[in-house]
């Protein structure tokens, strides 16, 4: 005999799952009105996250001075300025080197362009001059006919520059508020806020603090390793500026997606003008090998130990944040989603019941 369903079983599961539907859809349109307010707001939040992950990278100097009894102005100036000395002490390091060998990389890329000039004159492509000429001659009717767009697009990047300066110009002052008065934060904090709140708010925030931090000093791990593998590469090849090279790699690290790209393009453009393209295509391929590792491999490690996050929920994030936000997202996924397993795992933990002991046997309950 088949058994019938039960009428007031389903209207009680058919209610749960409409509750449940109800709810999950006031929680996606407040996330939704969340990410507007934020996009409403990103010209505050922007300087906001670069100034906390800049502050997470200098806190640890700032906390050493504080302890040996300086004032925490005066921990913050100097923490604060010794930033922009080593900042601009890398840009030295970077530019100066190819500033005095401009002339050399100069000749080398016009030597470059007639070598690709003579091999596509040869087979299998069998390019003549007059095609090249051709192709130049009809590049630039194209781009005459379209000076409005170029100086529209032109117009963009000098106030994306522009917007670049004045966020980094607000991430200094306000690293520079946060070594200052940042442990006095939450116990203001604790102060504003009511009943619970103001334990559990406090509590969350030093959490994601921790998290930021580890953040931040994995980001800075795997950009080290990626410096040291192909600046050895480079070394190994005979590149000239590989110091340079090296600590390009590393800054861009920071960067994600497009950072590699452009230190990797930098450091084949190089090794082509002055080696050859044999070189050009062993630095090629040394820098795919150990961006493929640093990307599959490292960053998912010393980021999962670090964040307390696996290794595929950090891959998905930054695909995630990725096709979501382009470069930012990329950037922001990972600490992103590691703040929210922070607030996930406390919220959890604060309802969850505390365990309970196993009662303990009545002596002779067992005679």
């Amino acid at each position: 005999m088949s058994a019938t369903l039960s009428s007031a079983r389903t209207r009680a599961a058919l209610r749960a799952g409409a509750r449940l539907s109800l709810d999950l859809l006031l929680l996606l349109v407040m996330l939704a009105v969340a990410l507007w307010l934020l996009g409403r707001m990103w010209s505050v939040v922007w300087p906001l996250v670069v100034g906390l992950l800049l502050t997470t990278l200098t806190w640890p100097p700032a906390r050493f001075l504080r302890r040996r009894g300086w004032h925490p102005a005066l921990a913050a100036t100097t923490v604060t300025v010794a930033f922009l000395l080593v900042a601009a002490g890398v840009v030295a390091l970077i530019a100066v080197p190819m500033a005095s060998q401009t002339d050399e990389l100069t000749d080398g890329v016009v030597e470059g362009i007639q070598r690709l000039r003579d091999w596509a004159a040869g087979p299998p492509l069998n390019i003549k001059d007059a095609q090249i000429t051709s192709a130049v001659d009809a590049a630039m009717a194209r781009v005459q006919d379209s000076v409005g767009s170029v100086v529209d697009t032109v117009a963009t990047g000098v106030g994306t520059v522009v917007n670049g300066l004045v966020t980094a110009v607000l991430a200094l002052f306000l690293m520079f508020f946060f070594l200052k008065d940042g442990p006095r934060f939450l116990p203001w904090l604790t102060r504003q806020l009511p009943g619970r709140l103001a334990t559990d708010v406090p509590a969350v925030a030093s959490l994601s603090w921790t998290t930021l931090g580890s953040f931040v000093r994995s980001q800075a791990l795997v950009g080290l390793l990626d410096g040291v593998f192909i600046g050895i590469g480079l070394w190994i090849l005979g590149v000239p500026l590989v110091l340079p090279l090296a600590v390009l790699t590393f800054v861009s690290a920071f960067v994600p997606i497009i950072g590699a790209l452009f230190a990797g393009f930098v450091a084949v453009l190089i090794a082509l003008v002055s080696n050859g393209l044999t070189d050009a295509l062993i630095a090629l391929a040394i820098i795919i090998v150990v961006q493929q590792l640093e990307g599959n491999v490292f960053q998912p490690i010393i980021q999962s130990r670090g964040l307390g996050l696996h290794a595929a929920v950090i891959l998905l994030a930054v695909t995630l944040g990725g096709s979501l936000a382009g470069i930012v997202g990329s950037l922001l996924a990972v600490p992103v989603a590691a703040l929210i397993a922070v607030v996930w795992t406390y919220v959890r933990e604060q309802l969850s019941d505390p365990p309970q002991e196993p009662e303990a046997a009545e002596p002779g309950a067992s005679a």
